[in-house]
């Protein structure tokens, strides 16, 4: 009898983990950036990412095309259609008490153009250089709230 409270009790323990872990979710902010050479004008929904485009990629004209708020869970993939069969996907890898873990693919059709993984702390932001759109390239800017 002992043997069956003790592990009923060490289940009632580990449940709250498996399951906060299983159905973790992060709120995660994914905006599209068209970057070209054309004009220099910079969106205004940009401002606060202005500083760290212009020190990573060597463009004057950076237009938001796309800005969406997801709440994505463990290692269920997001996909965003960017343009002319260029998919993208954003997919929650894991989530710690400081960071979360990203992995970012990039398709063009079947091939794949891109394939990393990020780690961002809430309330951060990474840019990830991405196609050729237009006249300029794709920029994925990807914040995290937790």
């Amino acid at each position: 009898m002992k043997i069956k409270v003790s592990i009923l009790a060490f289940i009632l323990v580990l449940l709250p983990l498996l399951t906060s872990r299983t159905f973790a979710q992060v709120q995660t902010r994914i905006r599209t950036i068209e970057a070209s050479n054309v004009g220099s004008s910079v969106d205004p929904s940009l401002r606060d990412v202005h500083d760290d485009l212009g020190s990573l990629f060597n463009f004057t004209s950076y237009r938001l095309l796309r800005d969406e708020s997801v709440s994505l869970t463990l290692n269920k993939p997001y996909e965003i259609s960017a343009h002319r069969e260029v998919s993208l996907e954003v997919t929650l890898v894991s989530q710690k008490k400081n960071t979360a873990q990203y992995r970012i693919r990039i398709r063009r059709g079947p091939s794949e153009l891109l394939n990393t993984q990020v780690r961002l702390s809430s309330g951060r932001t990474v840019l990830v250089g991405g196609p050729k759109h237009g006249q300029g390239i794709v920029i994925l800017a990807l914040s995290a709230r937790f």
